[in-house]
């Protein structure tokens, strides 16, 4: 692993004009915000050495490097998920090599189903904690102290700092945002509603297919973190309807300008 990381690290580093501190995962129907990027070089993943493919429909699959307002940005457009057929290790490989470029901060979107009954459709919602219900876990087998401690601490994984931040400015722009707690699941499959009434009584707010491995990887390489999910769907009972991939991607396509302005904000205040 150490190695695969160092020699994609290297590749990049010697091509790119700068190395950003602050890293992007754009997710489903996200990838707009690319747009929102000044961009000076990018590369397709099929052209980075040992970086998987991304093959889901509304995931663009380049790796950008630019200028976010005054900031330099390295961002990813386009995730790797599980359900894909990757190992764990595979999804989180473009975090590892985020850290090894000198990356420290990483901020996330995606969509998700809401299971908050005070959650609406269209509305966003920051993270304030997760969990996973993943059945492999990315820090499984030999730990590198070279990448972080052998148990990290996850009492914090999402920044409180990042997150005050970003709902001041969502105030500022008089945008309604919730926070809430993600809930990380396999897919394909979309919820049952006993799942969705399931995860809701366990403690989620939303839930989704990506975003948790990502967070835990970054958390083990000390990266600061913030998340934020737009509710593409409702699983609240009475309320949950039969729902297609595209119907999400739209929805988070018409939520887009909301999520880009809060976060081009965001970065543009660390």
């Amino acid at each position: 692993m150490l190695k695969k990381i160092q020699e994609t690290a290297n590749y990049l580093r010697t091509k790119m004009p700068f190395l950003p501190k602050v890293g992007i995962v754009l997710g489903t129907g996200l990838g707009e915000l690319a747009k929102e990027i000044k961009i000076e070089t990018e590369f397709s993943y099929t052209d980075i050495p040992n970086f998987p493919i991304s093959t889901v429909e509304g995931h663009s699959g380049k790796l950008i490097i630019g200028y976010l307002g005054d900031v330099q940005v390295l961002a990813m457009q386009g995730r790797f998920h599980y359900y894909e057929g990757y190992s764990m290790q595979e999804v989180t490989f473009p975090i590892r090599v985020m850290k090894a470029l000198g990356v420290e901060i990483l901020l996330l979107s995606n969509a998700a189903g809401g299971m908050n009954p005070e959650f609406e459709i269209g509305e966003l919602m920051i993270i304030n904690d997760h969990i996973n219900t993943f059945p492999e876990h990315p820090l499984r087998g030999k730990n590198y102290n070279e990448l972080g401690t052998r148990f990290p601490d996850m009492s914090k994984a999402y920044d409180p700092e990042l997150i005050a931040k970003a709902k001041e400015i969502a105030k500022k722009h008089n945008i309604r945002v919730k926070e809430g707690v993600y809930l990380g699941t396999q897919g394909p499959t979309f919820e049952t509603p006993a799942e969705y009434k399931y995860f809701r009584i366990v403690g989620a707010d939303a839930v989704g297919m990506s975003t948790v491995p990502e967070v835990i990887v970054a958390v083990h390489a000390n990266m600061r973190v913030f998340g934020m999910s737009i509710i593409t769907d409702l699983g609240v009972e009475g309320k949950i309807v039969e729902v297609t991939h595209e119907e999400v991607q739209q929805v988070a396509n018409s939520v887009q300008p909301k999520m880009a302005l809060i976060m081009r904000e965001l970065i543009s205040s660390l």
